[in-house]
C-alpha cells in the first residue's frame, strides 16, 4: 500500500562533496614541477605534505624510477593483451619476487578495486555467506553487491564489533557452508587495526568462519619482508584467510596483490575472476617499479625504513600527547585522525593549515560518520621532525580558533566521539547570548496558551493532543512503546517566542525507511528477539505524529543563534542519553536550515512525502468531485461513490471495550501487512486512551448484512482521527478486514469518509500524513515532500534504516 521514496547515496555524497569543494579543501590540484615527497604547491602556497599514503616514500626512490623508465625503453607504455592470453615480459619476475616475499604464489591485479571484485565473487560460493565490518573500505563492500545478485546473503556489522559478529555467526551458521568475516587491517581513516586475535579465536571457535582483510593501508611499513600489519600478528598464513595487499600506496609501484594459501582456489580466481580474465594488465613501467620495491622489500634494507618511519611515529605522538589535541586512536600506525565533529570546523581548520603551510586531508562523510569529521594526517619518511613539530603547534594555535569560529568545543568533540576527559581540565563554556531557554519534560508545565498558536495548528501535537502521548506511551512493561518526552521554548528577552519544538526518546527499527524486502527479512528474526536490530534515537516529534514540528520565527534577527541553541541543546540531551541517533524532522525544504544543519554535522535525507487536503470549500458531493482533476473524477465515480452504499458509516466519540478489541485487531491487520514504514506495534493501550480523550473519534464501516444473514452488521473498517482545535483534521491510523478490502474498496472509503467527516465539522485542512501518497492524490490531496537531518554514533543505522539506500528487491537472498 505505502510506497516511499529513498535517498539515493549518490545525490547525498553528492551534496556533501559540494559543500567541502566549495570550501576549497577538496577535489584540488597539485602545481609542482617536480615532487618530492616532502612538500606540495596548491594554488600557489608550497606545503608540508601530511596526506600521502605513501609511507615509506618509495614512490621517490630512484631505483623505481629508473626501472620504470628503462621498462618504458625497453617496452612501450603498456601491453594491450589480457593476461589470460600472455603477460608482458616482466611479470614472471615479479610474482617470484612477490612468493619470495610471502611464501605462497600471489595473484597480482590491476588495482585492489578490481581485485577485490576478482577474488571475492569467485571466492564466496552460492552456499557461503558474508559479514561485513561497516567500515571496511569501499572497494571490498562494492564486490559484495555482485553476490546479493547470486542470493548469497551479505550482512554487515558494526565497526568491530566481536558480539554482534558473533551473533551474525550464529545465525548464519545453520544455512552456509562458509562464512566470510571480511575487514581491513589498518582502517584507513582512524588508523585503528582489525582485532586479529579474537577473530582467529572466533575461528576456532566456528570452524566455517573463514577471514578476508583488506590489508592496502598495513603494506610494507610493517611486517616482515614488508608484508603487511595482518601478517605481523598472524605470523603466517592460515588455510581460512585471504589477504589483499597493495603494490601501490607504501609499495610505490601501482597494482595489488591476493595471497591465499588454498591453490585449487587460487587458480580458479585466475581463471574466472572477472577483471583478471577481461581486463588490460599492468603497465610495464608499473610491474618494473614493482620489482625494483620487492627488491627493497626482501633486502635488511626494508626494516632500516620501517624503523625510520617508526621513530617518527614516536616523536609525533611523543608531541601529541603533552596537548589536548583530540587524536580519536593514537597507535603505531602513521594514520591520525584529528576530531573536528562537525564538518564546519572542519573545513575551517583545514584551510587554516593550509595557510599556515601544511596539507592535511579532510575526512568527511561517508568515510566517517557524519559528527566524526575531522582531519586525516599521515606521516611518511619524507616528513622530517622539524616540520612535524610545527605542524603540532600550528594545530594547537588553530584548533581553539577554529571551533570559537565555529561554536565548537573539545567538550563536544569528546562526546561526539565518545572520548573520556583528558587530564586537561574540560573547559567551560559560557553563553553570553540574549536568549531565554525553557526546558520541561511535559506538556503539562507548558501554557496551552503559549504553546498552540506556535505548533497547535499541526497533527496531533497541540496542547491536548500531547497530553494524549504522555499518556498512552507511557509504558513502562512496553521499552518499544516507551517514550520520553522533551520540550524547548527559546525567546528574546522580551519573551518573544523564536524556537518551539518537541522531542521523544524511544527505540527505533534500524529498517524502519528501508525496502520492505529487508524489513521482511528482519521481521522473521524479531519473532525470537523483538529488539533485534533497534536503535535508541532521540527524534523531534515522536513516531506517532507527523508535520512540522518545529515552530522557527525566520524573520527574528536572532533566528539562527535560537537554532544553534536549540541544536546544542538536543546535542547535550543525547550525549546524556546515550541514545545512537539524533533525528530533526519533517521539514520544508530550506537553503538556510541546509547550511545551518550540514555545517553542524548532519546529512539531509528525504522523509516520505505527506498529504495534506486544504480545499474543503464545497457544499454537496457534486461540487466535491469538481474539485478534482477529470481523471480523479472519473476514479472517484467509479471506485469510491459506488460503494458507499455497502456500509453503515457511524461515527463515534467513545468505543466499548469489546469494540476497542475489534478495531485495534483491525489496526493490526494492516500493520501486519504494511512495512512500507516499519514502526513497532503500538499496544492496545494507545487505543483505549483514544476513547477517553474528547479530541479523538473513530470512522466505523460496518458492513451491510444480506438480507438472508443473521449476524449483525460486521466491522471492517476503522479510522481513528483527532479534532484538532486549529481546524484540523487528523485520521492517524487505520484498520482494516482484509477478507473484504479489495472487494469493497474499503481503503478509499475510509478517505473519503475522513474528507466528509472534516468538511461536516468545519474543519479547514486534513493532515492524511505519509504513505499511500497515490489514492490521496486522487482524492484531492496536496502532495509535499519533507526532509529530515541526522546524525549518529556510526553510519550502521542511518545505511540499513534505508535513508542512504536503494537496494533492488530482486538482490534479497534466495530462499
Amino acid at each position: 500500500m505505502a510506497k516511499i521514496k529513498h535517498n539515493n547515496f549518490i545525490d547525498t555524497v553528492d551534496e556533501i562533496f559540494a559543500g567541502a569543494k566549495k570550501e576549497g579543501v577538496l577535489h584540488l590540484y597539485a602545481e609542482d614541477e617536480y615532487l618530492n615527497g616532502r612538500t606540495i604547491q596548491i594554488k600557489g602556497k608550497e606545503m608540508f605534505h601530511f596526506g600521502t599514503t605513501g609511507y615509506l616514500g618509495l614512490e621517490q626512490d630512484s631505483r623505481l624510477k629508473e626501472a620504470a623508465i628503462e621498462a618504458i625503453q625497453k617496452y612501450g607504455t603498456q601491453f594491450p593483451l589480457s593476461k589470460s592470453y600472455i603477460s608482458n615480459p616482466l611479470y614472471a619476475a615479479l610474482e617470484a619476487k612477490i612468493e619470495t616475499m610471502y611464501g605462497i604464489p600471489p595473484i597480482i591485479t590491476k588495482n585492489s578495486t578490481l581485485g577485490h571484485m576478482a577474488v571475492i565473487p569467485t571466492a564466496v560460493r552460492d552456499e557461503d555467506g558474508v559479514i561485513l565490518d561497516h567500515q571496511v573500505h569501499w572497494s571490498v563492500q562494492n564486490a559484495c553487491q555482485l553476490l546479493k545478485l547470486r542470493g548469497i546473503p551479505v550482512e554487515m556489522i558494526r565497526h568491530s564489533n566481536m558480539d554482534m559478529l558473533e551473533y551474525k555467526i550464529k545465525q548464519l551458521t545453520p544455512r552456509c557452508k562458509k562464512i566470510w568475516y571480511m575487514a581491513d587491517g589498518v582502517y584507513s581513516m582512524f588508523g585503528d587495526y582489525a582485532p586479529i586475535p579474537e577473530l582467529i579465536e572466533l575461528s576456532k571457535k566456528y570452524p566455517q568462519l573463514y577471514l578476508y582483510f583488506d590489508d592496502v593501508h598495513g603494506m610494507s611499513w610493517k611486517g616482515h619482508n614488508g608484508t603487511g600489519y595482518v601478517l605481523s600478528i598472524l605470523k603466517e598464513m592460515p588455510d581460512n584467510v585471504m589477504i589483499m595487499g597493495t603494490l601501490s600506496k607504501t609499495f610505490g609501484a601501482s597494482g595489488a596483490t591476493l595471497i591465499c594459501s588454498d591453490e585449487r582456489l587460487r587458480e580458479k580466481i585466475k581463471n574466472f575472476g572477472g577483471p583478471l580474465t577481461f581486463s588490460a594488465q599492468l603497465e610495464p613501467a608499473s610491474v618494473a617499479a614493482a620489482i625494483a620495491s620487492a627488491d627493497i622489500h626482501l633486502s635488511p634494507e626494508i626494516s632500516i625504513l620501517q624503523t625510520e618511519l617508526e621513530e617518527k611515529i614516536d616523536y609525533f605522538n611523543e608531541l601529541l600527547s603533552k596537548t589536548s589535541l583530540p587524536i580519536i586512536v593514537q597507535n603505531n600506525s602513521p594514520v591520525f585522525f584529528l576530531g573536528t565533529a562537525m564538518p564546519i570546523t572542519t573545513y575551517k581548520l583545514v584551510q587554516n593549515l593550509f595557510h599556515e603551510g601544511f596539507f592535511v586531508n579532510p575526512a568527511i562523510y561517508p568515510a566517517v560518520p557524519v559528527k566524526n569529521t575531522g582531519i586525516r594526517i599521515t606521516l611518511s619518511r619524507h616528513n622530517q621532525k622539524e616540520e612535524i613539530k610545527a605542524l603540532v603547534e600550528a594545530m594547537e594555535k588553530l584548533l581553539p580558533l577554529a571551533l570559537a569560529e565555529t561554536a565548537n568545543s573539545l567538550h563536544k568533540i569528546r562526546s561526539a566521539f565518545g572520548l573520556n576527559e583528558t587530564n586537561h581540565q574540560q573547559e567551560k563554556e559560557t553563553n553570553e547570548s540574549s536568549l531565554l531557554l525553557n526546558y520541561e519534560t511535559s506538556i503539562k508545565n507548558i501554557d496551552k496558551n503559549i504553546w498552540d498558536p506556535l505548533l497547535g495548528k499541526h497533527s496531533t501535537f497541540d496542547w491536548e493532543g500531547l497530553c494524549y502521548l504522555e499518556n498512552a506511551f507511557t509504558n513502562r512493561d512496553c521499552p518499544e512503546n516507551n517514550w520520553d518526552f522533551h520540550y524547548y521554548l527559546i525567546k528574546d528577552k522580551n519573551n518573544t517566542p523564536i524556537v518551539a519544538t518537541f522531542f521523544t526518546h524511544g527505540l527505533w527499527k534500524d529498517d524502519m525507511l528501508a525496502a520492505e524486502s529487508i524489513s521482511l527479512q528482519l521481521e522473521e528474526t524479531r519473532k525470537q528477539n523483538t529488539l533485534y536490530l533497534t536503535s535508541k534515537v532521540l527524534s523531534m516529534g515522536c513516531l506517532f505524529t507527523e508535520g512540522n514540528h518545529c515552530f522557527i520565527n525566520k524573520t527574528h534577527p536572532l533566528a539562527e543563534e535560537a537554532i544553534m541553541l536549540l541544536l546544542e541543546q538536543a546535542e547535550t540531551l543525547y550525549h546524556k542519553l546515550n541514545a545512537d541517533m539524533l533525528v530533526l524532522r519533517d521539514f520544508d525544504e530550506d537553503i538556510q536550515l541546509n547550511r545551518i544543519f550540514h555545517n553542524q554535522g548532519y546529512i539531509k535525507i528525504n522523509m516520505p512525502d505527506t498529504c495534506v487536503v486544504k480545499n474543503l470549500e464545497w457544499d454537496n458531493v457534486n461540487e466535491f468531485s469538481n474539485t478534482l482533476s477529470s481523471r480523479s473524477k472519473r476514479h472517484f465515480a467509479e471506485e469510491v461513490l459506488p460503494f458507499e452504499q455497502a456500509f453503515d458509516i457511524v461515527i463515534k466519540k467513545e468505543l466499548t471495550t469489546i469494540e476497542t478489541q475489534q478495531v485495534y485487531q483491525l489496526y493490526k491487520n494492516v500493520k501486519g501487512n504494511n512495512l512500507a514504514i516499519n514502526t513497532f506495534t503500538y499496544p492496545e493501550k494507545v487505543f483505549s486512551e483514544m476513547t477517553n480523550h474528547p479530541s479523538w473519534e473513530f470512522i466505523l464501516l460496518y458492513l451491510k448484512k444480506k438480507e438472508d444473514e443473521q449476524d449483525e452488521n460486521r466491522v471492517v473498517g476503522v479510522l481513528f482521527c483527532y479534532k484538532n482545535r486549529e481546524h484540523t483534521y487528523v485520521p492517524s491510523l487505520i484498520g482494516m478486514d482484509y477478507a473484504y478490502a479489495r472487494e469493497f474498496q474499503i481503503y478509499r472509503q475510509l478517505l473519503y469518509q475522513a474528507i466528509k467527516r472534516a468538511k461536516e465539522l468545519a474543519f479547514k485542512k486534513i493532515d492524511f500524513g505519509f504513505s499511500a501518497t497515490f489514492e490521496k492524490k486522487k482524492l484531492g490531496a496536496t502532495i509535499i515532500p519533507k526532509v529530515a537531518y541526522i546524525q549518529a554514533r556510526d553510519n550502521f543505522s542511518m545505511e540499513l534504516m534505508g535513508t542512504l539506500q536503494n537496494e533492488d528487491n530482486t538482490s534479497r537472498n534466495k530462499k
